[in-house]
């Protein structure tokens, strides 16, 4: 299968040399990156351990392959502009899977193509982007894709083999758009906290007021789930964020490692949505609303 990596930072680099163990993958990154490792090769350490030739550039258009899948791993607030650069390259067969963090990438991706080229994906793999050529995989996790309808289509499940092949545990899912709000909600009780107290996520679970804190948030999210549709438990959300804090304890979440690089966060498109969605069903918001502006001040600041 011929494969383009369009966001190639930690997890679409860590998602890329893996594929490209058995498939034509080219990665689209940052300058600096795609530099080192057309020079050095792509080096993923940690979890996993790999020192691989991959095909590397900034713009799409200088691919010369016709991609059969792209895979989007673009922070959200990069989204549209991706897909005006994307757009071109999408022909009648090519298939396009988001594989982002926040509620609002399918929306924008569909104004751009249409929404039949559409699948979605989420993964509890970690990743860190360690220096320009270098990743560190720092958690193995599960991988779940689906159509945004829903079916089991012949398309899914060829992507679906082509991840296993490639070590990615995967599973289809018959509602991955609720399956992106579950981990919204996850990470809008984990990721702002962790820039609060600057802390790796397992810190979240030692501090009991941080514990009480991600309770709390992980209540408040979910109650924004069922006003929109989803039938969530709170316990079970609660259950799940902290299932993933600990198996994730030794990471700094990905809004963390923004903040410490001087980088926009996507917390608009995390706490910063849940709270555009409560209020238009007039749940009460003010954790989501309070994490949304201490984040986007504390980002301002280093900005």
């Amino acid at each position: 299968m011929k494969i383009v990596v369009f966001g190639a930072g930690a997890i679409g680099s860590l998602f890329g040399a893996l594929l490209a163990k058995s498939n034509e993958v080219v990665l689209i990154g940052r300058k600096k990156h795609v530099e080192s490792i057309n020079k050095n090769n792509l080096k993923i350490k940690g979890k996993t351990n790999l020192n691989i030739e991959i095909p590397s550039q900034t713009d799409i258009s200088k691919v010369k392959i016709k991609p059969d899948l792209i895979i989007l791993t673009v922070k959200s607030y990069d989204t549209i502009e991706a897909m005006k650069q994307l757009s071109p390259s999408i022909n009648t067969n090519t298939i396009l899977m988001s594989m982002q963090n926040g509620l609002d990438n399918i929306d924008s991706i569909q104004k751009k193509i249409d929404v039949k080229h559409v699948i979605a994906g989420v993964t509890t793999h970690g990743a860190v982007f360690s220096k320009p050529g270098i990743i560190f995989h720092t958690g193995k996790g599960q991988t779940t894709i689906g159509e945004l309808d829903g079916k089991k289509t012949k398309r899914i499940i060829n992507i679906k083999k082509k991840l296993i092949n490639a070590g990615i545990i995967t599973e289809i899912s018959g509602n991955i758009i609720r399956d992106i709000w579950i981990k919204t909600i996850i990470n809008s009780s984990i990721n702002p906290l962790t820039v609060f107290c600057r802390q790796k996520n397992g810190y979240l679970l030692e501090n009991p007021i941080l514990e009480k804190c991600v309770d709390q948030v992980c209540i408040e999210s979910t109650k924004i789930a069922k006003a929109y549709g989803f039938g969530l438990s709170s316990k079970s959300m609660i259950e799940k964020t902290k299932e993933v804090i600990k198996n994730t304890a030794d990471n700094y979440s990905s809004m963390l490692q923004s903040v410490n690089s001087g980088r926009k966060t996507e917390i608009e498109a995390i706490n910063g949505k849940l709270v555009e969605i409560g209020n238009s069903y007039n749940v009460d918001v003010p954790l989501n609303k309070a994490l949304l502006y201490f984040v986007k001040q504390t980002n301002k600041k280093l900005q």
